[in-house]
């Protein structure tokens, strides 16, 4: 079993939107270790819900991973956001694991709280320029963060 991190902006798909649909398709994702990342996650693995581009970012609950990825499909969507002109469906570039919605933290851990703990060091969402919206994440660290949601 792995543990991960994913990015959301709230005003986009938040935990709040997760925990209503229950389960959704993680698409649009666009870099090409992230896409990785996406295809290597296996069901049951536990996902930290992590929300950016606000204020406070940081982790905001807990999904797992419903169902191993498969094409995204915003990418054939040549009229929206995501779609990829060199993406076939016989080829795909980009690639959607299932997620469903495990339990929201009753308030946010906050970046620049985790900046301050040594037990989160080498936490890739916490690097200067990490810019990725998936990574993994040890247990270790999976489970302190889930500690101080408690």
């Amino acid at each position: 079993m792995s543990c991960w991190l994913v990015k959301s902006e709230p005003h986009k798909y938040s935990i709040d939107d997760l925990r209503r649909d229950k389960t959704t398709l993680w698409t649009g994702v666009r870099n090409y270790q992230a896409r990785n990342f996406l295809r290597a996650m296996q069901v049951g693995d536990s996902v930290l819900y992590y929300h950016s581009v606000t204020e406070p970012p940081g982790v905001i609950g807990i999904a797992t991973v419903k169902a191993t990825a498969v094409a995204d499909p915003s990418q054939f969507e040549s009229d929206g956001e995501y779609f990829d002109e060199k993406a076939t469906p016989d080829e795909p570039r980009w690639f959607a694991p299932r997620l469903g919605y495990v339990r929201s933290f009753s308030q946010v851990i906050a970046r620049k709280d985790m900046l301050s703990c040594r037990q989160l060091e080498g936490l890739e969402c916490l690097k200067p320029r990490s810019r990725l919206s998936v990574h993994p994440v040890s247990e270790a660290h999976f489970r302190f963060i889930c500690d101080l949601a408690s």
